[in-house]
C-alpha cells in the first residue's frame, strides 16, 4: 500500500459520490486505499460510501465534530499506508492525478508536497469567477500559489501529500481552521522536513457557491493569517499585507476622486480593466469576466478587514487569538 486518501466530510454526501465517482475512474494501476471521516455531520454520506465499495478499497468512520484538521489527523491514523493524500471534499480528482504524484515522488521524493486546482466547464460561472480570484497571479492566488517558489511551497489542504513519517514527527494539524495548512508546514519545516508544489498535480475544486459563503472563508482567511504571523514571526510576508493595503488605498483613491484628484482611482481602473480581460480570455466568456471582478472585490475586502481585525487585536494589542477569534479554533 502506497497511497491512503483521506477526506474529511461535513454535509456533503452529493459532493463526496462526485468525489467517488471521479477516484473510480483513475488512470492508476496500483493499489489505494479512500478513507472517509464524517466530522458530525447530520446529513451523512455513508450510504453514497457504501455504494463505492465494489469500486473502491474505502472506509468510512463517523466521529463527533472537532473540525477538519482533526478530521484529517483521525483519518491518517486509521489509514493503512505510508503516503496520505489530502482532499476537501468539493474535489473532482483528475484521472490522471495519481499518476502524476506517483512519478513526481519517485522523481524528487518530498515529505510533504501540495498541488493547485483548476475550474471544470461544468462549474457554474460563479465558481469558475471565484476560481479565478484564487488562483490568478493578479490575485492573492498568485501570491498563494503560482508565484511561490515550487520548492518552499506551503501545500494547502484541499490538495496536499504527507508522508506517515512526517505526520507522526509533527503530530498533524492543528486546531485553527482556516490556517492549519500553512502552519503544518512551517512546523514540518521546523523538523526538518521539506515541502514542494507538484504542478501537474492538480485537482478540479469546487470552493463556494455564493457571494456570502466566499466572504465569510476568505475573512477567515485574513483572520488567521496574523495569528500565525504572531506565532511565526520569522516567516512573515509583505506580501500577506497587501489586501489590506489594497483596500485601504482604494478607499484613499475614492475620497481623492470626490475632490477631483482622479490619478490615484485610474491605477484601481486599470487594475480591474486587467482582470476583466485576463478572465474574460481565460474562461472564454464576459459574463465570467464580469463575475470576476465581483469575486475579486469580495476577496479583497474580505481578506482585507479581516486581517485588519487581526492584525490589530492579535499583533498590535496581544489579544488572545482564541478569546478574540473563537471561530476560528476547535
Amino acid at each position: 500500500m502506497l497511497f491512503s486518501l483521506i477526506i474529511p466530510v461535513y454535509n456533503r454526501p452529493d459532493e463526496v459520490e462526485e468525489l467517488l465517482h471521479s477516484l473510480s475512474g483513475t488512470s492508476y494501476q496500483f493499489e489505494f486505499e479512500v478513507v472517509i471521516v464524517e466530522d458530525g455531520s447530520p446529513i451523512p454520506c455513508e450510504a453514497v460510501v457504501n455504494s463505492y465499495r465494489s469500486k473502491l478499497d474505502i472506509s468510512y468512520y463517523f466521529k463527533p465534530n472537532s473540525g477538519p484538521g482533526d478530521s484529517r489527523n483521525f483519518g491518517m491514523r486509521k489509514a493503512r499506508g505510508d503516503y496520505f493524500l489530502i482532499f476537501d471534499s468539493d474535489c473532482i480528482i483528475p484521472s490522471q492525478y495519481l499518476d502524476e504524484v506517483a512519478t513526481a515522488l519517485n522523481h524528487g521524493y518530498v515529505d510533504c508536497f501540495g498541488g493547485p486546482d483548476k475550474a471544470l466547464d461544468s462549474f457554474s460561472d460563479i465558481q469558475k469567477a471565484i476560481n479565478f480570484g484564487m488562483t490568478s497571479f493578479l490575485t492573492t492566488g498568485g501570491i498563494r500559489g503560482g508565484s511561490e517558489s515550487t520548492g518552499k511551497f506551503q501545500p494547502r489542504s484541499f490538495n496536499m501529500g504527507l508522508s506517515k513519517q512526517a505526520f507522526k514527527a509533527s503530530g498533524g494539524f492543528g486546531n485553527i481552521h482556516p490556517g492549519e495548512d500553512p502552519d503544518l508546514s512551517i512546523r514540518l519545516w521546523k523538523l526538518g522536513f521539506e515541502t514542494c508544489l507538484f504542478p501537474k498535480a492538480f485537482v478540479y475544486h469546487k470552493r463556494r457557491i455564493d457571494w456570502s459563503k466566499f466572504y465569510r472563508q476568505v475573512n477567515k482567511f485574513g483572520k488567521a493569517r496574523p495569528i500565525l504571523n504572531s506565532w511565526y514571526p520569522e516567516y512573515t510576508k509583505l506580501t500577506f499585507f497587501f489586501p489590506t493595503l489594497f483596500l485601504l488605498g482604494f478607499v484613499f483613491s475614492a475620497i481623492m476622486a470626490l475632490i477631483g484628484w482622479n490619478f490615484f482611482i485610474l491605477f484601481y481602473t486599470l487594475y480591474f480593466f486587467l482582470l476583466f480581460v485576463l478572465s474574460a480570455i481565460r474562461n472564454k466568456s464576459v459574463r465570467i469576466a464580469l463575475l470576476s471582478i465581483v469575486a475579486v472585490s469580495v476577496q479583497f475586502y474580505g481578506y482585507g478587514i479581516g486581517f485588519l481585525q487581526s492584525f490589530l487585536k492579535v499583533q498590535c494589542l496581544k489579544k488572545d487569538p482564541k478569546k478574540v477569534f473563537p471561530e476560528l479554533f476547535f
